[in-house]
């Protein structure tokens, strides 16, 4: 199985903490479309004629596409890939596109799964974070969609940040409870270099992001969750039972995609290749027949790394026997040795075979996985 992501790089406006690539002027929505179905056909090999059984439309913000530009994107994948019946097909969504007109239309396509960008239920922070959208806004769209039977639903919420008190968060984190919703993606404020917060930071508008706070936070995430029946599936991602996002479970799980559009990046577990981030050079190869991208052939210490980074995020965690097949019995060995001060510590436990963080070790889930890393020479000797 397989899946296929398209980056759709258009904004209304860009929030200040955002470094992924996109344009707020939509002026050549319609010849950047015309290249994404270009490269969907021209990419129709990728993926060795694997099943592909998710379809993401990600961003940039892809609810600024009509219905009808959706339903074409899709129906392209298809025929030119060999698509599952029933997919997972996911659309991002900001509050402030999802009015009636526009769900009675997302509701007419093949999407599934809306993923919507909340962020915070209080207009001071959304307006802190120069989102397009307001709160009467999120919580409106959250009801619209469920009422359109559109309940595999997915909230993003922001913690972390000086205007967000423990209470607000809390709130935040119960407001999504009550909407009953049955995934929530939430992520600790990060200060990305070149964008807005990260200039306002060092000019000193802004105060920086305190490391403490948002540990609390995360913190209490986890827990207020749990007690209400989510499952802490991925360092930021909660479901109900059953409700994980196959999508992204997948990118944590190694399988092979497919990334379509202007800075997407794709993997096929022994290469992995991005698209440039120029919208206008992009359209222009495209055009060409040409797809504009750079690639890096996966070394094997490029893919223990990396299934160490993404397995460890997981509830699944590293799968010893998975690295003893796959990297041999010493490499085993040492990536035991290397956990031990974690084991040790109560970061990391050992379960059937399977390396686990715990509840304190989710706080240093980035510093132990780069513990665990092995380097070119630690694979030769």
């Amino acid at each position: 199985m397989a899946g296929i992501y398209i980056h759709i790089p258009f904004c209304k406006q860009a929030c200040h903490y955002c470094d992924f690539h996109f344009s707020t002027s939509a002026k050549y929505k319609d010849e950047m479309l015309h290249a994404i179905h270009k490269e969907i056909k021209l990419q129709k090999t990728y993926l060795e004629n694997q099943k592909v059984e998710t379809i993401y439309f990600g961003g940039g913000t892809p609810s600024l596409l009509s219905a009808d530009e959706i339903s074409k994107l899709i129906q392209t994948i298809q025929e030119n890939f060999e698509v599952i019946n029933d997919p997972e097909i996911t659309l991002e969504a900001n509050p402030d596109d999802l009015g009636i007109e526009k769900l009675k239309d997302v509701r007419n396509t093949a999407v599934n799964r809306l993923s919507i960008g909340v962020q915070s239920f209080y207009d001071e922070d959304l307006k802190w974070m120069n989102r397009a959208h307001r709160a009467y806004e999120a919580e409106s769209a959250i009801k619209r969609a469920q009422d359109f039977g559109l309940e595999n639903i997915t909230i993003d919420l922001i913690y972390g940040y000086p205007l967000l008190s423990d209470l607000k968060w809390q709130t935040n984190i119960q407001k999504a409870v009550d909407f009953d919703i049955v995934h929530l993606s939430s992520y600790g404020m990060t200060v990305e270099p070149k964008t807005a917060l990260a200039s306002f930071i060092n000019n000193g508008k802004q105060k920086p992001m305190d490391e403490v706070q948002s540990a609390a936070q995360f913190q209490y995430l986890i827990e207020k969750l749990t007690e209400e029946g989510f499952e802490h599936y991925e360092i930021s991602n909660f479901a109900k039972p059953n409700k994980y996002s196959k999508h992204n479970t997948n990118y944590w799980r190694g399988v092979n995609y497919l990334g379509v559009g202007p800075s997407a990046h794709s993997f096929n577990g022994e290469t992995r290749q991005w698209n440039i981030t120029n919208n206008a050079k992009y359209n222009a190869q495209l055009e060409l027949g040409k797809i504009p991208f750079d690639l890096e052939v996966l070394t094997l210490e490029n893919k223990f790394n990396e299934y160490i980074m993404t397995s460890l995020r997981t509830q699944w965690g590293i799968d010893l026997i998975k690295v003893n097949t796959d990297f041999g019995c010493e490499i085993n060995t040492k990536l035991l040795t290397f956990a031990d001060e974690y084991l040790a510590k109560n970061w990391l436990q050992l379960n059937n075979e399977k390396l686990v963080l715990t509840k304190e070790g989710k706080l240093y889930a980035d510093l132990i996985a780069s513990e665990l890393f092995l380097t070119e020479n630690e694979f030769q000797k």
